[in-house]
């Protein structure tokens, strides 16, 4: 990794946060560009990083090892073409961290037969280091490739390879989407507390505490989910009242919906973004 050449097309968030990840990770600033038309976006990561900026897609794509795309999804299409040739001769590793563009559809607007690309969908904890990634790669990247691209996203937290592209959707309605289920279930926490009486920072911060222990809990043990809940369920206490409601109301099924309805969202967002 370090030295190699590692150009971004696009400097929004999550790009911003592969960028930190890398650095604080040793690859060195000169060896990392960004390409974005937001003067402020590129002043930022200059400043903050002291790396690489431009508004040249084509002269990042041109002396990059490897290629990250971080472009809305929408974008990606036009986005391609532009640096198909510039692509074409330097044949980069791809990674693209656009959610619901396949990698078929990538490979045809690029241009370049037989190109490593590896598709990759991480979640907004990524920006604090703690996100969550799933890849999946062509038939064309080889295992140095696939060491790469896991670098590149294990900078900013875990990392979950999947065998099968059509999982990706999957994986998007679990921890691409994800953070927004438990944002919810926090903002009810919250707003509960404060019905029950609580001042409204007492029970935000006792709501965003307990969510931190509790992830923090479940990374730390050998136990499942499942099993930990148990353990806090006294027979006939607060816990199990509470827990029986929530069960009457069928959240497991709810839940299982609404991530249904997400990767479902996302099969047909790919095959929009991939018309043409």
């Amino acid at each position: 990794m370090q030295d190699l050449t590692i150009g971004f097309i696009g400097g929004g968030n999550m790009a911003r946060a592969l960028v930190g990840g890398l650095i604080a990770a040793g690859v060195p600033a000169r060896n990392v560009w960004v390409s974005d038309p937001v003067e402020e976006q590129r002043a930022t990561l200059a400043a903050q990083y002291n790396i690489h900026t431009t508004t040249d897609n084509t002269a990042v794509a041109d002396q990059s090892d490897v290629l990250v795309l971080a472009v809305k999804p929408q974008q990606m299409r036009a986005a391609a073409t532009a640096i198909a040739l510039a692509v074409a001769r330097r044949r980069p590793l791809v990674v693209s961290i656009a959610a619901g563009i396949r990698m078929d559809d990538l490979a045809r607007w690029l241009d370049t037969p037989q190109l490593a690309i590896v598709r990759a969908m991480p979640n907004t904890p990524a920006l604090v280091q703690s996100g969550a990634s799933g890849l999946c790669a062509n038939a064309w990247t080889d295992d140095e490739g696939r060491t790469i691209a896991e670098h590149i996203l294990r900078a900013v937290g875990l990392v979950q390879w999947v065998p099968e592209e059509s999982m990706m959707d999957a994986v998007t309605a679990l921890s691409g989407s994800g953070p927004a289920y438990f944002l919810l279930v926090m903002e009810a926490l919250h707003q509960a507390g404060v019905a029950m009486g609580l001042p409204s920072e007492q029970a935000r911060l006792l709501t965003l505490q307990t969510a931190f222990g509790t992830a923090r809990l479940a990374l730390e043990s050998e136990a499942d989910a499942a099993e930990l809940r148990r353990r806090v369920t006294s027979p006939g206490g607060t816990t199990e009242q509470a827990i029986k409601v929530l069960q009457e109301g069928q959240l497991e099924a709810l839940f299982e919906r609404a991530l249904l309805a997400a990767q479902k969202r996302g099969a047909s967002l790919a095959a929009q973004y991939g018309e043409g």
